[in-house]
């Protein structure tokens, strides 16, 4: 590593000396002159160099700082994913499969936040003004005072909002934008990090809030660089099945909120409608019991969400029997399968297994484990689970089962919703007990005592 280089400046004028005199040649100041040391070492054309910058103002952790502002779209769903509202100067992601309805979504929040009064702005980069003033007339949101524009060159968009300064815009979408000092075509890497790095600057700059549509892969991941998402305040899913009329709007990543937050919407003829109470969408007609139907009380981000898990136990034909999972992680059904062959005697082999959430929903959160035994033990028993209880927790490899976190909120939601007993883990906390409560300390106990089987 190169040696830093040292010079002398004068403390009253900046004046910078190869070596230490007595007094500056620049304002002929006397014992002004002293040592500095350069901010980096290095060449000078790959490097800080001598020059210095300006001081930052430094806080401590306990300067009080007033909460940001928020902004109600009006539609509570979506103010409820972003955390209470929409933040001025604030940059969101909103990914999702091609048709899910990202596109929908936005114009009616667009609209939405128009009607309340806030100056809205939406760029289209993949239709014309007169393909989104169509969907505009389906929705019913002619009226609404959103300005639309068909641009794909950033410079051209960015000269027109900094001199319209709105307080919301929407970029639809990020990979079909294009900066001219960038040697490549839209939508590859370097064009969509400069396009999100540009767009997020001029949010935080001007306090115009941004939200960016984002194309996903294959595999469900936003596509381009992945750090577009480390850019961004906000960075949003738009998920569902299009067999489901339903559509789930989840929260991985934000800033002013709790991640993994979600909001649940209907898909009608007249655009997004919102769902205030999924539970009773996703449980459907349950007055008789199933076997292999089970009601897991779980918990998306803030809210208490009740959904059914189905099974299905047949006889393979096959050498290799079937694993089917739809909404759910195939890895973990494995895991919980050896362990009911390893720890109660239960084995599957020679049987085929499909499990599915009811809806169209994704459940990711492991208190789903021993709703999801139950319903396997009850499709291979050929016995139902009463129609009026819920089931939630952990279960471990070593057949123990584990609390889990919010056990009341659950139990709650459950109540409400008009459920009268509960299956649960040894140690969580019930509070009030509006619940006939079950405590089960391993998977062993569940075989014998609920099932009779082992």
């Amino acid at each position: 590593m190169a040696k830093p280089v040292t010079q002398f400046a004068c403390t009253e004028c900046g004046t910078i000396h190869k070596k230490w005199t007595g007094r500056c040649d620049g304002c002929g100041a006397w014992n002004t002159i002293q040592e500095e040391v350069p901010l980096s070492a290095g060449p000078s054309k790959q490097s800080l160099g001598t020059a210095k910058g300006r001081r930052v103002a430094l806080t401590d952790l306990a300067t009080q700082e007033a909460p940001p502002p928020r902004t109600l779209s009006g539609i509570a769903e979506f103010d409820r994913v972003l955390g209470g509202g929409l933040v001025p100067a604030s940059a969101t992601l909103v990914g999702g499969d091609p048709g899910i309805g990202k596109s929908t979504l936005l114009l009616q929040a667009a609209a939405s936040f128009a009607r309340a009064g806030r100056s809205t702005v939406y760029i289209s980069g993949e239709e014309a003004t007169a393909q989104v003033r169509m969907r505009a007339q389906r929705l019913g949101l002619a009226d609404s005072a959103v300005r639309l524009a068909a641009e794909t060159n950033l410079r051209d968009i960015l000269t027109t909002l900094e001199a319209e300064r709105p307080d919301l815009c929407i970029v639809d979408s990020v990979q079909t934008m294009w900066v001219d000092t960038v040697d490549s075509a839209p939508g590859s890497v370097a064009q969509v990090r400069a396009c999100a790095h540009e767009l997020t600057r001029f949010a935080k700059r001007f306090g115009t809030a941004v939200i960016l549509v984002g194309h996903v892969t294959k595999e469900g991941q936003i596509a381009g660089p992945r750090v577009v998402e480390h850019m961004v305040d906000t960075v949003l899913y738009f998920e569902g099945e299009r067999g489901h009329q339903f559509r789930i709007l989840r929260a991985v990543k934000n800033r002013f909120g709790p991640a993994d937050e979600i909001g649940v919407f209907e898909m009608t003829g007249a655009g997004l409608s919102e769902v205030a109470n999924p539970s009773a969408l996703f449980l459907g007609d349950r007055e008789r019991p199933a076997p292999g139907s089970v009601v897991f009380a779980g918990i998306e981000g803030t809210r208490p969400l009740l959904v059914e898990i189905q099974a299905l136990v047949a006889p393979s034909q096959l050498a290799q029997p079937r694993r089917a999972v739809v909404g759910w992680d195939g890895a973990r059904l494995s895991m919980i399968l050896a362990v009911l062959e390893a720890r109660s005697g239960i084995t599957f082999a020679g049987l085929d297994v499909y499990l599915n959430v009811a809806g169209g929903i994704r459940v990711q959160e492991p208190a789903a484990d021993l709703a999801v035994a139950c319903a396997l033990l009850s499709a291979r028993e050929d016995q139902g689970i009463p129609p009026d209880t819920v089931v939630f927790g952990e279960l471990s490899l070593s057949g123990a089962l584990r609390p889990v976190s919010q056990a009341e909120n659950r139990l709650k939601e459950a109540a409400k919703l008009g459920f009268t007993a509960a299956m649960a883990p040894e140690g969580c906390k019930t509070g009030d007990g509006v619940i006939s409560l079950r405590t089960l300390p391993d998977v062993a106990t569940l075989v014998g005592e609920v099932f009779g089987a082992g």
